[in-house]
């Protein structure tokens, strides 16, 4: 069951849901508008290779931090990594799906996050920006960027997310590497 602005609004107050901070005009019918962070990673020209066994690109990535005046602007056919403003913590029951808005879509700006937060998630919701048009994007800070969809689960998972990103901070980078299938 995709969850209502009634019962979303009721899980904030309850604590079955945190989104920290949040303003009321962010709750739309059947999701939440999460805004836009300060801070940037992108994947630095002196990488030749993402090995995914290798985690020393990590420290090749470069970090900028923006002003909400000035914005960031991202090139045609350029990938970057960016970060909500909110820290979104999830019930074990509550499931999210991160959609892109449309406003930002019909620009050519694709948002992902790999589409999907995990019952039990804790932390910012790290996103993945693609320009696909042929003309420079600026965006800004504290900008409504995304929506999350919220799901009611049957029952609470059995085992909620405690994986390699819970309680992420920030733009965070690709921890593939600490896979044990890696």
């Amino acid at each position: 069951m995709i969850l209502n602005d009634k019962t979303i609004k009721e899980y904030l107050n309850t604590g079955r849901l945190l989104i920290e901070p949040i303003e009321d005009y962010q709750i739309q019918p059947s999701s939440v508008d999460l805004r836009l962070g300060y801070e940037f990673l992108i994947y630095s020209d002196s990488i030749k290779i993402l090995d995914v066994k290798d985690k020393t690109y990590t420290d090749k990535m470069e970090n900028i931090k923006v002003s909400k005046e000035k914005g960031f602007i991202i090139q045609p056919k350029q990938f970057v990594l960016a970060t909500t403003l909110e820290y979104v913590k999830l019930s074990d029951d509550i499931t999210a799906f991160v959609e892109g808005r449309s406003s930002l879509g019909r620009l050519g700006l694709f948002i992902e996050n790999a589409g999907w937060v995990d019952a039990g998630f804790e932390g910012n919701i790290t996103l993945e920006f693609y320009n696909a048009n042929s003309r420079p994007i600026r965006i800004y800070p504290e900008m409504r960027i995304c929506q999350l969809v919220f799901a009611q689960m049957k029952q609470p998972a059995e085992k909620p997310y405690q994986g390699k990103y819970q309680g992420q901070k920030g733009t965070t980078v690709s921890r593939i590497f600490m896979d044990k299938d890696v």
